[in-house]
């Protein structure tokens, strides 16, 4: 390895630190740890030639060193997380040396601590609603009236199924912002998010729910049941978890 830098993936307590994870971290790279306080943060050496400022900026356009690099970045953070609480950074998280990364740590000790405890016994879950489209009768949906042309009998079918779609897709809100209300009941809270952009996601159903949940430990399978019993034909679930609280352990968060 060239210069180095310090990537890191997570920050976690002292008490919880124990044996680091048998996991391989970006790059290939073992994972250690650094301390200070009361605070341990879970890190890799990483070559600065992958890993410094220009680096990184041409290898996040890079899809398949992207995927690569976020599949070992969230295997080490879900291997943190399991024993014990654990703050997760943002993906190519990277810092200059040891010695910063411990003044970072020594900055954010009360902030640090506060995320954690926030987060202890909790996990994430993620949940996505996607409108989808309600089959019709297409006798029923014939339009009605003095005979036309075909012309104007293709304008009014047109019409109607607008009409339909639009139908289709505010009910699909409703449906979703009732799931939304129903879960935030069983987490501690929730964050939702804008609707993925279709181009990144590759999906063709209007995504009308994108939203993270922080729940007790206890409280997975409930949510997991409300999910897989919700009923309501106009939407397509999507549910992920548990997780690490990647949405809710930021020393940012109040």
């Amino acid at each position: 390895m060239g210069d180095a830098l310090v990537y890191v993936y997570a920050i976690t307590g002292m008490t919880g630190i124990g044996e680091l994870p048998a996991v391989e971290g970006v790059a290939g790279a073992p994972v250690r740890a650094i301390t200070a306080g009361e605070l341990a943060a879970v890190v890799s050496s990483v070559d600065t030639a992958e890993f410094g400022e220009e680096a990184l900026r041409r290898n996040l356009e890079d899809l398949s060193w992207l995927e690569r690099t976020a599949r070992a970045h969230h295997a080490v953070v879900d291997a943190v997380a399991r024993p014990g609480p654990a703050a997760p950074l943002r993906l190519a998280t990277v810092y200059l040396s040891d010695d910063n990364v411990r003044s970072m740590l020594d900055e954010q000790q009360v902030r640090f601590t506060t995320a954690l405890d926030r987060v202890r016994g909790r996990a994430e879950w993620g949940v996505k609603a996607f409108g989808r489209p309600q089959p019709v009768d297409p006798v029923g949906e014939e339009p009605t009236g003095p005979a036309a042309g075909p012309g104007t009998t293709y304008l009014m079918r047109r019409r109607t199924e607008r009409d339909r779609a639009a139908r289709s897709l505010a009910q699909a809100h409703e449906q979703a912002e009732r799931l939304h209300t129903s879960l935030a009941r069983l987490a501690v809270t929730s964050r939702a998010y804008p609707p993925q952009d279709p181009r990144l996601s590759g999906e063709r159903d209007e995504m009308v729910l994108n939203a993270a949940y922080l729940v007790e430990e206890t409280r997975g399978p409930a949510v997991r049941e409300l999910v897989d019993t919700w009923d309501a034909p106009g939407l397509r679930l999507e549910l992920t978890g548990p997780w690490a609280p990647y949405s809710f352990a930021s020393p940012d968060d109040s």
